[in-house]
C-alpha cells in the first residue's frame, strides 16, 4: 500500500542518515581534538578519572619546582660546610705549627684569626633566596610528594633537611627543669698536691722466704726476700723510682707501706701485685680501703690521674637546649646542647668552654665512651697559678636553653701560650668533625632530593601516558572510520533521496 501521508522508507532512510551524521560528528571531533573522551558526556567515569590524574600532574609539576629550589638551597649549604671544613683544616695546620716553641706564635695567631673571620663570612653568606641552613637549629621541610589514598584523600609528604649550625655562638643557659643529676663533679676542689691520686700497698711478710712481685703498666719488678716487710718495701721503692716512669713516684714509710703517687694530668697506670705464698697486701686506693681487705693472691688496681672528673650520665637523653655547666673558682663555663647531640658532644663542648676561660694552670681532656660514660677531666697545676694550692670545682645543669653553635669555641683558640696551643689542637679536631658531619648531612639530603626530583619527573611522564591511554583518540582508527562514515553518509543521503521520490509515482494514477 502506498501513502502520501506516511513514507516509511523515507523515515528509515532519515534515521539511518541521522545515525551516520552523529557518528561522523563524533569522529570528526576526535580528529580535531585528538581525544576520544573530550567532555563528561563522552564517558563520565573515564573523564572524571582523567581529570583527577591531570590535577595530580599539575601538583607534581609544582613539587618538581619545590624540589629544584630545595636542592639549590641545600647545595649552597653543603658548599659552605665543605669550605668551612677546608678552612678549619688550614687552622689545624697553623695550630700544629704553633706547637713548636721557636716560632712566632703571634703571627700564627694572626693567620688563625683571619681564617676564623673567613669562616664567619662563609657561614653568613651561605643563603639561597634568604634561607640559610648553616645558621640556627630549626629543621626545613621540602615538599616532595602528594600521596593519594584509595579513598581519595591526599597527603603531602616532605623531605626534612636538618639545619647544621656552624656559627660560633655560645648559646643561652636554660632556666627550665634541673639536670643536675646528669652531671657530677668528682671532688669539691682540684689541686696539684697529689691528693686523691695515690695507691697504698701495705705488705705483710709472713712466710719468711717469698718474693714480692709488682708491675706498673707492664714494667715488672721482683723484690727478693730480705729480713722483713719494711726492708722489702724500701727495696721496692728504689726499684720503682729507678724505672723512670714520668709522673710516678714511690715512697716508703719504713713500716712496710708503699705509696705510689701519680702527678700526670691525664694518664693513669695499672698497678699489679703478687705478695707470694701466704704473704698479704692491704690495698688503699685514693683514700679508700679495698673492700676485700687483705689480699693473699695476686691482684691489680688503677693508679688514677691527677685530674678531677666531671662525669656525665650514661643513660640520660640529650635534648636541644639542655644546658650543662662546670664552675671553676666561681667562674661558670657552659655548653648548651643542640638538636641530635649526645653526651659526648656535651663533654667536648664543656671542655672547649673551660679551655676558653682565663683559669691559669687549668687544662682539660675528654675521656670515656658511650658504654661507660663520658667525662671531662679538669686538671690544675698549682705551680703555674697564683690562686693557691687548689681551685673549687662545681657542676650544674638546666633544660630550656638556646643551643651553642656547632663551631663554639673557634673564637677562643689562642696559640700564643703553651696551654692554649695544646688545647687548640684538641678542640679544633672537634670543630673539624662537626663541620664534616654538617657537610655529610647536607650531601645526603641533596642526594635524596635529587633522587626524588628524578622520580617525580618520571612519575609525571607515566601519569601523562596513563591519561593519554584513557582519553586520547586512536588517530589511525578514527581516520579509517571517517572515510567509512563519509561513504555511509553519501549512501544514506542517496537512499533518502530515492525514498522521497517514491510517492511521485502516485501522480501517474491521476493522469
Amino acid at each position: 500500500m502506498s501513502s502520501i501521508l506516511t513514507n516509511t522508507s523515507a523515515m528509515v532512510a532519515l534515521q539511518t542518515l541521522k545515525g551516520v551524521n552523529t557518528n561522523l560528528e563524533k569522529t570528526q571531533s576526535e580528529i580535531s581534538t585528538g581525544k576520544s573522551v573530550a567532555t563528561a558526556k563522552d564517558n563520565s567515569a573515564v573523564w572524571a578519572i582523567s581529570k583527577v590524574m591531570e590535577s595530580d600532574v599539575k601538583g607534581f609539576k609544582g613539587i618538581s619546582e619545590s624540589l629544584s629550589l630545595g636542592e639549590s638551597t641545600v647545595a649552597v649549604a653543603r658548599n659552605a660546610a665543605e669550605t668551612t671544613t677546608d678552612l678549619l683544616t688550614e687552622i689545624k695546620g697553623k695550630i700544629v705549627a704553633a706547637q713548636e716553641e721557636n716560632v712566632d706564635r703571634n703571627k700564627i695567631q694572626t693567620d688563625i684569626d683571619a681564617l676564623r673571620d673567613q669562616i664567619t663570612s662563609v657561614v653568613g653568606a651561605a643563603q639561597f633566596n634568604g634561607l640559610n641552613l648553616v645558621q640556627g637549629t630549626d629543621d626545613v621541610n621540602i615538599l616532595s610528594s602528594l600521596d593519594r589514598a584509595p579513598n581519595g584523600t591526599v597527603t603531602a609528604t616532605d623531605i626534612t633537611v636538618n639545619r647544621q649550625d656552624l656559627t660560633t655562638t655560645a648559646g643561652t643557659y636554660g632556666t627550665g627543669a634541673s639536670l643536675a643529676s646528669n652531671i657530677t663533679a668528682g671532688a669539691a676542689a682540684i689541686d696539684s698536691t697529689g691528693a686523691a691520686n695515690s695507691v697504698e700497698l701495705t705488705y705483710a711478710n709472713t712466710s719468711g722466704s717469698d718474693a714480692l712481685n709488682l708491675t706498673i703498666n707492664g714494667s715488672a719488678i721482683t723484690v727478693a726476700f730480705d729480713t722483713d716487710a719494711a726492708t722489702m718495701i724500701d727495696n721496692a721503692e728504689g726499684q720503682i723510682n729507678a724505672l723512670g716512669l714520668t709522673g710516678i713516684t714511690a715512697s716508703s714509710d719504713g713500716s712496710g707501706v708503699l705509696t705510689l703517687t701519680n702527678t700526670n694530668s691525664f694518664e693513669e697506670f695499672n698497678v699489679g701485685y703478687d705478695p707470694g705464698g701466704t704473704d698479704t697486701i692491704a690495698l688503699n686506693n685514693n683514700g679508700t680501703a679495698d673492700s676485700a681487705g687483705a689480699a693473699t693472691g695476686s691482684g691489680s688496681t688503677t693508679l688514677t690521674y691527677r685530674a678531677e672528673e666531671v662525669a656525665l650520665s650514661t643513660s640520660a637523653k640529650v635534648n636541644e637546649g639542655d644546658s650543662y655547666r662546670i664552675s671553676v673558682n666561681g667562674n661558670d663555663y657552659d655548653y648548651i646542647a643542640g638538636k641530635g647531640e649526645t653526651m659526648e658532644d656535651v663533654a667536648r663542648g664543656l671542655k672547649t668552654a673551660v679551655d676558653a676561660g682565663d683559669e691559669t694552670g687549668v687544662t682539660t681532656q675528654v675521656a670515656g665512651n658511650a658504654t661507660d660514660g663520658f667525662k671531662v677531666l679538669v686538671d690544675y697545676d698549682g705551680s703555674d697559678a697564683t690562686a693557691g694550692a687548689s681551685m673549687s670545682l662545681a657542676d650544674n645543669g638546666q633544660a630550656g636553653g638556646v643551643a651553642s653553635g656547632g663551631l663554639f669555641g673557634l673564637d677562643n683558640i689562642d696559640v700564643t701560650t703553651d696551654t692554649g696551643a695544646d688545647a687548640g689542637l684538641d678542640n679544633v679536631e672537634t670543630l673539624i668533625q662537626n663541620s664534616i658531619d654538617a657537610a655529610a648531612g647536607f650531601g645526603s639530603a641533596q642526594g635524596r632530593i635529587e633522587t626524588q626530583s628524578n622520580f617525580i619527573d618520571s612519575l609525571v611522564d607515566s601519569l601523562k601516558a596513563g591519561i593519554g591511554t584513557l582519553v586520547d583518540a586512536n588517530m589511525e582508527e578514527s581516520s579509517a572510520k571517517l572515510q567509512a562514515l563519509q561513504v555511509q553518509q553519501q549512501l544514506a543521503t542517496q537512499s533518502l533521496s530515492i525514498a522521497n521520490q517514491a510517492p511521485q509515482s502516485i501522480l501517474s494514477l491521476f493522469r
